[in-house]
């Protein structure tokens, strides 16, 4: 990547104005822009740049011996005393021929009730949805968690999943982590703590990379939307199962979809039951005991 291109920070201007349009707002304050420098420096070879190479040439001839979504490893649920779920969000990928694929009236609802959540952004849809990205980065309810450069299963010997080729090295796995940091840091001023692959597969080799990136792998343990494909009945009786530590699965580039009316229909009901909505991060620190934090509405 040229330093041009490292600017353009996966199709978001470093440039003070937005878009052309001489509105003078910032793209990014200036502890963000810190941080896309930082970014920038590592994909030049410059800092960190020689670790990330390091792990792909420590795991090139390692071989995978398994394959799926519950590989020890992979953060399924969390063992807690407290009613709390994890509500997780993907975004998987760009707009294609017109289809609208950001789910607003999801992310609207969750704001008005003030309903945290993880939202997993892919590259390709930061880049067709910049301002967005921004807005939902900037935003304290929402969580940013890395959703991959080309949303591929995470594998050394390019393993398919629902049809989607996964990644066929330890360097193309290192790359589909790496290539959504600089975007993300760059809008949220940090490293992202969670990754969700493609179709949420690893291998036992990928997770070892993750591992070595400072990386923790995502995964689910209520499959909440099916890829955005089902009704919002089926949404509700899914969230409406849910047990204290689960990990829910939907999606917000899905705005045909039943995902949006069925979480608005379910999130009342488990407000009534006691539950109380976090990030993956909070779940985890609650996991070892920290502090409970406050309740949602």
């Amino acid at each position: 990547m040229s330093p041009a291109e490292g600017m353009e920070m996966g199709g978001m201007k470093m440039s003070g104005r937005e878009d052309g349009k001489g509105s003078g707002r910032r793209l990014f304050p200036v502890g963000a822009l810190l941080a896309a420098l930082l970014s920038l420096a590592v994909s030049c070879g410059m800092g960190a740049a020689a670790p990330i190479r390091d792990v792909a040439s420590r795991f090139a001839e390692e071989r995978p011996v398994a394959w799926g979504m519950d590989l020890p490893g992979i953060l399924r649920r969390a063992s807690v005393e407290d009613r709390v779920v994890a509500l997780t969000f993907d975004a998987c990928g760009g707009a294609r021929r017109g289809r609208d694929d950001y789910d607003r009236r999801l992310i609207s609802f969750l704001e008005s009730e003030g309903i945290p959540a993880t939202l997993f952004l892919n590259l390709r849809w930061i880049r067709a949805h910049p301002r967005t990205a921004r807005a939902l980065a900037g935003n304290p309810l929402f969580e940013i968690g890395n959703h991959g450069a080309e949303h591929r299963p995470l594998s050394v010997s390019g393993r398919r999943a629902y049809g989607i080729r996964g990644t066929a090295s330890a360097a193309e796995a290192v790359e589909e982590v790496e290539a959504n940091i600089g975007p993300i840091m760059a809008m949220t001023g940090r490293r992202p703590l969670f990754f969700r692959s493609g179709t949420a597969h690893y291998d036992d080799v990928a997770l070892r990379i993750l591992e070595a990136l400072g990386c923790r792998a995502a995964g689910f343990s209520v499959n909440g939307d099916e890829g955005g494909t089902l009704s919002a009945g089926a949404v509700r009786r899914r969230l409406l199962s849910v047990r204290p530590g689960d990990i829910v699965l939907c999606h917000m580039n899905r705005p045909a979809s039943g995902t949006a009316e069925g979480i608005r229909q379910a999130v009342p009901e488990l407000l009534r039951r006691g539950f109380r909505f976090v990030t993956l991060e909070e779940l985890l620190s609650l996991e070892r005991g920290r502090s409970p934090g406050s309740p949602n509405r």
